[in-house]
């Protein structure tokens, strides 16, 4: 089964660009059998050359759907499907981006029409879509549109796939890791491997750690470390002798417990790892008419944020979103310029703190409520996670601000006292990581159980 597809984007720097509009055909091989065609706003302006080509524009987007109210139709719609596009590098990038922003690995094995055109279809004048259709006879409306461009690779490919006479260069074309047999030694320890949420430990003869990972499904993340072809994965299968693991139930606890046992243990594998996973951050300052201002800077350790981010765009991408959520200012949260009122104050979703028509004290309420929301600075609280067994719940213990460490309890067993949760918890250090590990994991998934203790001093 595949999935056809094409995209429109906003046009702009190198992974900053957002989706504008997707057409997707699903495809037996012989006909279409499903179909996902939609706008989508991209939550960032389109450049003028894009607009010009496309024809789509920031008015038609204003009222579309935003990518993550259509992202779970297009993995419906992929599953189990081989993405195809014309020039797929491109439209597959721009759509594990997109996923990514949201905190979802998006992985596909695709298919590109350009390359297979090329092999089955040569000494063409060009490949671009528009010319080698035309040259082929096949008809292309609505050309630089989703849905055009998409119906026009659809036919492209169902002639491909009939000149492929013996399938051999569609099954060499297909993005996937390559399929390896496994020698006894590596079969024998995946099977003492259980599909948990965890962290597992590579051991060489020695006993000595060489690799530690986590996953939400141990087994098949050891399993695609022996049967990879890359180079680190070639020499981890070499030295390795064993592997353990333990069990956390909570992809939360696996990240902190990934983090802190690789500082800690320093494994041989793990040295890119062993960088802080953060490079941005959120900083406030009042400005000289009262007004809190929110700024994104490179992480600085000697200066106290409010939450910190992967990198500068995932930081702009959620500073749009708690713009729309908290009614901030475009200018006072440093996304716009300038001396004159900012964008959303033109279409009435600024209520003037860019010209000081709002009193202060009512625009910094909303803001000290983000920074209350997603700010650790001073704060007591427990979340709550998945155990590792049915009847078990985790909890993490955050004092003054600081990750103290996280245990397990019975569901039965009620925690309503601070000094029976610190005998639970296992102390674990706290970091800025670790910090931006809980940060980024509640920020992603809201449905988490924190609760608020009060501030404490002993």
């Amino acid at each position: 089964m595949y999935a056809i597809l094409d995209i429109e984007t906003t046009g702009g720097k190198y992974n900053e660009e957002g989706i504008t509009e997707i057409a997707i055909y699903k495809f037996d091989g012989h006909n279409v059998v499903d179909q996902f065609i939609s706008l989508i706003n991209p939550e960032r302006p389109i450049q003028p050359f894009v607009v010009n080509l496309t024809g789509i524009n920031n008015d038609m987007l204003r009222n579309a759907p935003k990518f993550y109210e259509v992202a779970k139709r297009i993995i419906e719609i992929t599953t189990d499907c081989i993405i195809v596009a014309h020039n797929a590098k491109f439209d597959y990038r721009i759509l594990r981006t997109e996923f990514s922003r949201l905190g979802y690995d998006f992985e596909r094995p695709s298919l590109c029409t350009v390359e297979l055109s090329k092999t089955l279809i040569p000494d063409q004048q060009s490949y671009s879509l528009g010319k080698l259709v035309r040259s082929l006879g096949i008809p292309l409306s609505d050309r630089h549109r989703a849905a055009g461009d998409a119906q026009a690779t659809v036919k492209l490919f169902k002639l491909l796939l009939s000149k492929d006479l013996d399938k051999k260069i569609i099954v060499e074309t297909v993005r996937k890791e390559p399929k390896r047999q496994v020698d006894d030694k590596l079969l024998r320890i995946i099977e003492t491997v259980p599909s948990v949420t965890g962290v597992y430990y590579m051991h060489n003869e020695e006993g000595t750690i060489i690799y530690i990972g986590k996953s939400k499904n141990v087994k098949k993340r050891v399993t695609q470390h022996f049967t990879s072809d890359k180079r680190k994965a070639k020499r981890i299968q070499k030295e390795v002798s064993s592997v353990t693991y333990d069990a956390t139930g909570s992809e939360l606890l696996a990240l902190l417990k990934e983090n802190e046992e690789i500082k800690r243990t320093k494994p041989k594998y793990n040295r890119a790892l062993q960088k802080t996973v953060f490079n941005q951050a959120l900083y406030q300052s009042v400005d000289k008419n009262g007004y809190i201002n929110l700024f994104i800077e490179k992480a600085d350790g000697r200066k106290k944020n409010i939450t910190t981010f992967t990198n500068r765009q995932q930081a702009k991408h959620l500073l749009f979103n708690w713009i729309e959520a908290y009614d901030l200012c475009l200018k006072l949260v440093g996304l716009e310029n300038g001396s004159s009122n900012c964008f959303n104050y033109t279409i009435k979703q600024c209520h003037g703190a860019c010209l000081q028509e709002e009193d202060p004290n009512d625009y910094n309420k909303r803001v000290q409520r983000l920074i209350d929301t997603y700010s650790f600075e001073n704060q007591n609280m427990v979340i709550l996670d998945k155990g590792r067994e049915i009847d078990e719940q985790s909890a993490i213990l955050i004092e003054d601000g600081k990750f103290k460490g996280f245990g397990f309890f019975n569901l039965n067993h009620q925690i309503n006292n601070i000094e029976i949760l610190r005998s639970l918890i296992t102390p674990m250090s706290h970091n800025r990581d670790a910090q931006h590990i809980i940060q980024s994991y509640l920020r992603k998934n809201k449905r988490l159980k924190v609760i608020k203790l009060p501030v404490l001093h002993e």
